[in-house]
């Protein structure tokens, strides 16, 4: 195969890419704006442009959140969480392994190597004379006792669902150079397993005010150094991540399918309020009429649905985002604090609208203008606040006397939240789209353009200038283009060979006739190259 004919080859294939690109790419720079038609009612206008948006909000925040469980405190568990309720273990492995744990034995705290080694060390400061109560700061003499006080007692370390979870060894925590300390007999033996706060409420007037604040700062060093270790080994642990990637994904899976099951009911949704109104009256109707109605604008939504397949998949796509990052951020949240059901719901929401909104601000699938884009933007924000209050009125009558009636009041809340979800929606939309201001500010933003905006205008000229190039491109006679390159590829290797100009001239003179070529002195009357240099008038002209 010829270079020439390659070169072909790949004019066909990119041809063939132009076109695509031209069919997707250009027909997405003309994706439809948010604004609303100047030549249609106000009112139905309105209604027209947000019922799609405000029944979506309601059917996949109310109708479709049976499907993701929302649990006190996420699905991931937390030191901050397990301590607070040791028996809300959302996995069953750190359960047993909390069961599992053993009774406390002193001895195992009191007798290894590190607990031994310690008090060697302080033994020998003694005798030197170098050893102070770590409590009351008291010179401690060679002669007199001196015993080791694990600050945080080694039996709260042993039970301690945190370091449980950690996977620590409590007997290295509780003698850890931080946590074990010399002080007096007296102090360490009345001290116990209390905490030092239930110690100093007790025997708290033995010490001077300098001694107390002394002893609770010596606690707090110890604690914070224990914790940090607990923390590190727990957060950074393969265990921890595991859970988290397998929360996140659980949730995004099923925030994806609720997204994209609300695309097909709003689609079927729709499709049997056109069925219906093309009939006068729905009572007028029989049972055999009504029901094949329905039937078939359920079957023509469904149709609808795989038309717009890229739509539902991209449904489903954003909601997977958002509740995996929901799920991400209701486990760093739990880090510090317990999330209730209702918080949980919120964070998921919120992600919900975060991810629509960031995908138009950065990615921005419309191709709008800096305004109008800004607007959209807003405007998705609008609907996601309108649907955590939604959900937050929902969490509230839910709570109250009429909320807690059987199947009733569950019923009654959901309304009451959707109702809420849709007027606001409806309302903030309304504003958007009418207010004066509103209008000034994205006619003014649009007409700013960034770089970027150039830059597509830029492009929409290439795709332009690329789909004429591949127009031509399809006129062409393929056997014809391929006996043609082939020719010229023939006495392009002759001509590259010819040893010399006699040879080169004999060459062009035999592809001339042999391509039926006139030559340029012919075209201008002149039977020779010669009589053609001869006349000092001539003119030679290449096509």
């Amino acid at each position: 195969m010829s270079f020439s004919y390659i070169i072909f080859q790949e004019h066909i294939k990119l041809q063939k890419k132009v076109v695509g690109m031209s069919n997707t790419f250009v027909g997405q720079l003309d994706g439809a704006n948010f604004m609303l038609s100047p030549n249609e009612d106000m009112k139905e206008g309105l209604f027209k442009q947000y019922e799609r948006v405000i029944v979506k909000s309601i059917i996949t925040s109310f109708g479709l959140d049976f499907l993701i469980s929302d649990r006190n405190g996420g699905d991931v568990d937390t030191i901050h969480n397990i301590r607070n309720n040791p028996n809300d273990y959302k996995s069953e492995r750190n359960k047993q392994n909390y069961e599992n744990r053993g009774a406390y034995n002193s001895n195992e705290y009191h007798g290894n190597s590190q607990y031994i080694e310690t008090n060697r060390y302080y033994s020998n400061q003694k005798k030197n004379s170098n050893l102070y109560d770590s409590y009351t700061n008291k010179k401690i003499a060679p002669n007199e006792k001196m015993d080791l006080d694990h600050v945080v007692s080694a039996k709260e370390i042993h039970d301690d669902p945190g370091r449980v979870l950690s996977g620590l060894s409590g007997v290295e925590l509780a003698n850890s150079p931080e946590n074990l300390k010399p002080t007096n007999p007296h102090t360490n033996r009345q001290k116990k397993a209390d905490t030092m706060e239930d110690y100093l409420e007790k025997h708290g007037d033995e010490y001077t005010d300098k001694e107390k604040a002394r002893m609770r700062e010596t606690d707090k060093k110890a604690r914070s150094s224990i914790e940090a270790k607990i923390n590190k080994a727990y957060y950074t642990s393969p265990a921890f991540w595991q859970d988290s990637a397998i929360a996140a994904g659980k949730v995004g899976l099923k925030m994806g399918l609720r997204q994209a099951l609300g695309f097909v009911f709003v689609e079927i949704w729709f499709a049997i309020k056109e069925e219906f109104e093309k009939v006068n009256s729905v009572l007028s109707m029989d049972a055999s009429e009504f029901f094949n109605s329905l039937g078939n604008a359920v079957k023509r939504g469904i149709e609808n649905c795989k038309k717009k397949y890229k739509q539902l998949l991209e449904s489903f796509k954003d909601g997977a985002l958002a509740g995996i990052l929901s799920s991400l951020t209701t486990t760093l949240c739990n880090i510090f604090f317990t999330t209730g059901k209702n918080i949980v719901r919120i964070i998921r929401q919120a992600w919900t609208s975060i991810v629509e909104a960031l995908k138009i601000l950065f990615i921005n699938p419309d191709q709008l203008p800096f305004g109008d884009r800004m607007l959209a933007f807003t405007k998705v924000i609008a609907t996601g606040a309108s649907v955590v209050i939604g959900v937050l009125i929902n969490e509230a009558v839910a709570s109250t006397a009429l909320g807690q009636i059987p199947v009733v009041g569950e019923v009654v809340s959901v309304f009451c939240g959707a109702f809420v979800t849709g007027i606001m929606s409806c309302t903030l939309l309304y504003i958007l789209d009418t207010n004066p201001l509103v209008k000034k500010l994205v006619t003014m933003l649009n007409s700013f353009k960034s770089t970027y905006d150039i830059y597509m205008e830029r492009l929409r000229e290439e795709v332009a200038l690329l789909e004429e190039y591949a127009a031509k491109l399809m006129e062409i006679d393929l056997d014809s283009f391929k006996k043609e390159v082939k020719a010229f590829s023939s006495i392009s290797e002759e001509i590259s060979s010819a040893p010399n100009e006699l040879a080169l001239n004999n060459i062009l003179e035999n592809a001339y006739k042999k391509m039926g070529f006139q030559k340029p002195w012919e075209k201008a009357g002149f039977n020779s190259l010669d009589d053609f240099m001869d006349d000092m008038d001539a003119k030679l002209i290449f096509n």
